[in-house]
């Protein structure tokens, strides 16, 4: 008998394997974004207050029905030799007809999703910057940024490789247009 031949780890493989594996206290959520492993500790009542507002306007207005979807794991492509990102965003939206939760594991590829939500909170680097370039890696079309240090919000659109091409920014207070498939206003006054 022979014996196979194993394939040595390599330092990404290790890293992605000690991702999976972590047991992190509940509340906390770990994601792995850009070769980083990131726990954060539960949300406080701000960021959840935001969050519901801009999701009851979707589920209200938008022009698609849509499933949303809190603190859904997604797996998105990773640059360089980066082991896959393991990336949660806040919300998940996705066209309800694609039923793309429904049977989902804990880490979904990010094929369908229509847009991720992120309320910036203790690490709003990693939303502005690490995560936008995940999600355009990603191919997610849509990205919208709610950042309390600015009181501003964001939708960056048109992912290409590392980035999106385009983005909207507007102050609290101001709308901001969403596109197909949401194709509506979206209110900001309450974020003041």
């Amino acid at each position: 008998m022979t014996a196979m031949a194993h394939e040595p780890l390599t330092q990404e493989d290790v890293l992605l394997e000690g991702f999976l594996a972590l047991d992190t206290p509940e509340g906390f959520r770990a994601e792995l974004v850009e070769g980083e492993i990131v726990v954060t500790p539960p949300p406080d009542g701000d960021h959840e207050k935001y969050i519901s507002r801009i999701v009851r306007q979707v589920i209200r207005h938008s022009r698609t029905d849509m499933d949303v979807s809190g603190n859904k794991g997604l797996r998105l492509k990773s640059g360089d030799s980066c082991p896959k990102n393991h990336v949660v965003p806040d919300v998940t939206f996705a066209p309800m007809e694609a039923d793309l939760f429904g049977g989902a594991g804990s880490w979904m590829p990010c094929d369908g999703v229509a847009m991720v939500l992120e309320v910036t909170s203790t690490k709003p680097q990693a939303d502005r910057e690490a995560k936008r370039r995940c999600y355009a890696r990603g191919g997610v079309p849509l990205y919208l940024l709610l950042d309390r240090d600015t009181a501003q919000i964001t939708l960056f659109s048109s992912p290409e490789k590392d980035d999106y091409r385009e983005h909207c920014t507007r102050p609290f207070g101001k709308p901001l247009t969403l596109p197909a498939p949401f194709a509506f206003e979206l209110e900001t006054t309450d974020l003041l």
